[in-house]
This record gives C-alpha cells, sequence and structure tokens, in this order.
C-alpha cells in the first residue's frame, strides 16, 4: 500500500536525523578535552506477514520462504566510543592525562554526588585545593588534595601521587594521591555535559584504585587526552546520511505520486 511507504520512509527520515544529531555532536566536540564520540545503532520495526514461512503449499509440500514486508526503522540506542584519544602536550603541570582505562572523581558542590571525568584540566581554587579547570562550578578532586601556598613546582606522578616543591626544601613533600575509576560497562554512564559523567545501575558500581593498578590507566602530568572524533570519517558518515534520508524523501514523493494516479483514475 502507498499509505504504508509513506509511514515506513518517514520512520527512516527520522532515524537519519537522529544519526544527523549524533554526528553534529560529534563534529561540535572535535576540540572537546576527553570527549568520547558516540554511535546511533538501528533496528527494523515489526513487519507485517501476509504468509509466513514454512506453510504447506497445495502438494502438502513446506514452503522455503514467506512474504514479510517491513514497517521501518528505529534508532535503538547510542553507544559511546571509549577508544584512547592523542594525548596532546601542554606543559601546564595542572594539566593531567590518562592513558588507559579509568576517570578522575570530582564532587559537585550543589549535590555533593561524586562524578566522573576524563578531562584533566586541573587547577587550585582560592583554598588551594585542586579542582577541575571550570568558570562556573568549582568541581573539587576526591580525595580532596591541597597544594600550599608557597609552592613552587607541581609534580604528578604516573601512580598518581601529588607532590611540591618549597622553598628552603630539597625533597618533594607528599601532598596526596589521585585516585581513578572504573565501571565494568562506561557505555552505562549517563553523561551529563561539561565533561561529567553519573554512575548508573547500567554501568556498575565504582571501582576505585590508584593509576597503573589492576588495570587502570597511568597519569601523564603536562598532556591532555583531545577528543577521539576522527573528522574525516566524521563527514563520510555525514554524507551517507544526508543521501539515505534523500533516498526516504523520495520514497515519500514515490508513494505519494502513486496515491495521486490511483486518485485520477477513472472509469470509460
Amino acid at each position: 500500500m502507498s499509505v504504508q511507504t509513506l509511514y515506513t520512509a518517514a520512520t527512516g527520515m527520522e532515524a537519519m536525523q537522529t544519526k544527523l544529531d549524533v554526528i553534529a555532536n560529534n563534529l561540535a566536540n572535535i576540540n572537546t578535552t576527553g570527549f568520547k564520540k558516540d554511535r546511533a545503532n538501528f533496528e527494523d520495526l515489526l513487519y507485517r506477514t501476509e504468509v509466513y514461512p514454512g506453510v504447506q503449499d497445495a502438494t502438502q509440500t513446506p514452503t522455503a520462504v514467506g512474504t514479510q514486508v517491513g514497517l521501518g526503522v528505529r534508532v535503538t540506542s547510542t553507544q559511546t566510543d571509549q577508544r584512547q584519544g592523542t594525548l596532546q602536550q601542554t606543559g601546564r603541570d595542572l594539566d593531567v592525562a590518562i592513558q588507559g582505562g579509568g576517570y578522575f572523581r570530582v564532587v559537585d558542590p550543589s549535590s555533593q554526588e561524586t562524578m566522573y571525568t576524563r578531562a584533566g584540566n586541573l587547577d587550585i581554587n582560592a583554598n588551594g585545593q585542586l579542582v577541575m579547570g571550570s568558570a562556573s562550578v568549582g568541581r573539587l578532586l576526591d580525595p580532596p588534595i591541597t597544594i600550599p601556598q608557597d609552592a613552587t613546582a607541581v609534580v604528578i606522578n604516573s601512580n598518581g601521587e601529588v607532590m611540591v616543591r618549597q622553598p628552603g626544601q630539597t625533597e618533594l613533600t607528599n601532598q596526596g594521591q589521585i585516585q581513578l575509576a572504573q565501571f565494568i560497562n562506561p557505555d552505562g554512564l549517563l553523561k551529563n555535559g561539561e565533561n561529567m559523567y553519573s554512575v548508573t545501575d547500567a554501568s556498575g558500581p565504582e571501582q576505585i584504585n590508584n593509576p597503573g593498578t589492576d588495570g587502570m590507566g597511568v597519569l601523564r602530568q603536562g598532556n591532555l587526552e583531545a577528543s577521539n572524533v576522527e573528522p574525516v570519517q566524521e563527514l563520510i558518515d555525514l554524507i551517507t546520511t544526508q543521501r539515505a534520508f534523500e533516498l526516504n524523501s523520495q520514497a515519500v514523493q514515490a508513494g505519494d505520486q502513486v496515491m495521486q494516479n490511483i486518485s485520477q483514475l477513472r472509469r470509460f
């Protein structure tokens, strides 16, 4: 039926629109520190079964196939590509990248909820505490680490030890330990924006360890993890998605043309 063509093609256009939204978000965050790109997944909808596979023909012989007409498509999920982003050297003491698995743990000041991020652009607030470099929210690193006011240098080892050099001292002073969190299903984390994630039932509970232990990644001071968006691949996906949208719109036009031809039939 031509009417069904319109509805089926409409589901395709809606699904392609969602994929375009996902691609646009990936491209928009191409320079976002620690960003992980998303992918839209699809599934076919119900089928109108006119003849079931395996029914018996006139000679009581089972048929090999049936007659089923699909009713369209929908987006079933968006999955996050957890692959490592390129490490970009900044030379800044408070820039820290995670090489491998794991997330920094921070505390949201409004809800006191523990949140997670791959962005390691740290800074020091007015109280000398390490926080995420944000102009709107002062999220403290968890566990908290305080840097003395007279510190002349900050050293963050690959295993997460934070040490400072102070005037008149020849040895570095240990100020705390950065810990990382890992999840059995990181795709199940809730994305809150601002490079932040929250735990959900799908992600499973956090598993906390020091960097470099029990499968955790190591820290690289003076580096930031770049977005893992691949511009060329995203542009290719953008073009193919646009063409798929146009094909579905042409199917709508074809169905409309068939209905117009039927309505113009005359009996002579």
